[in-house]
């Protein structure tokens, strides 16, 4: 707990001086050993805290060259360039492997709380809330924070990117059983500690949730060539000459 303490106090403190300029976009970090002594902690520590800052997309690592500072108005630009379906088969192949990990390292008080998450889905005012609470629980009992980073960047395109957004809204609200059905599987089998179940039950979770998507995408795509129809028929139609 201590270590992960230093860890991020070390994220907080680089990244606020890449905010503040000290750092800009483009610009290598100092090394390693520089670092861990201008922070007065281990290198190990300083290695976690620059995952993290990757994850964030903060910083590139470069092989042999060194740390540097990312752009991040490209990273929003990349951000807004994902779409519903990536997010899900991104989520779909992190998620499953840590709903797999945490069932083998999931403590009885998480277990609690995420059980509590599943009942609160019940309830349409805390449904969204407990879904998001249900995944990061999951990603926690791992006990890796680079597994935390990144299911917590994927719920940030989730909860961020407006097109995202509407897609899910249009097949979570027509699902609402479905949804706790799979959730009570994904929560079963992590109480049970079997990992294989596990990782299936997530798997299964968005297999149904990326085909729901697919057909709630082509039933736009009929609904407005439809319209483009109708509206090419009103233009050119010369039925009231008949009459």
């Amino acid at each position: 707990m201590k270590k992960r303490r230093r860890f991020w106090t070390v994220v907080e403190k680089l990244e606020a001086l890449i905010d503040k300029g000290v750092y800009p976009a483009g610009s290598r970090l100092p090394a390693e050993r520089e670092l861990a002594e201008t922070y007065d902690v281990s290198r190990p520590t300083i290695r976690e805290a620059i995952i993290a800052l990757e994850v964030r997309e903060r910083v590139e690592v470069k092989t042999g060259s060194g740390v540097y500072v990312t752009d991040s108005e490209n990273s929003d630009r990349a951000l807004k360039s994902i779409s519903a379906f990536e997010l899900t088969q991104a989520r779909a192949l992190v998620e499953a492997e840590a709903a797999a990990l945490a069932a083998a390292t999931i403590r009885d008080t998480e277990l609690a709380s995420l059980k509590q998450a599943l009942d609160d889905m019940a309830s349409p005012e805390k449904a969204d809330a407990a879904d998001q609470r249900f995944h990061e629980i999951i990603s926690q009992a791992t006990r890796n924070n680079a597994i935390v980073l990144s299911i917590k960047n994927l719920w940030k395109v989730r909860r961020t990117e407006p097109e995202v957004i509407a897609a899910y809204q249009d097949v979570c609200s027509q699902s609402v059983e479905q949804r706790i059905k799979e959730h009570t599987a994904i929560y079963e089998a992590i109480a049970k500690r079997d990992s294989s179940a596990a990782r299936k039950a997530m798997h299964n979770h968005f297999n149904r949730l990326i085909n729901a998507l697919f057909e709630a995408s082509e039933a736009k795509a009929l609904e407005e060539i439809k319209r483009k129809t109708d509206e090419t028929r009103g233009l050119y139609s010369i039925s009231h000459l008949t009459q």
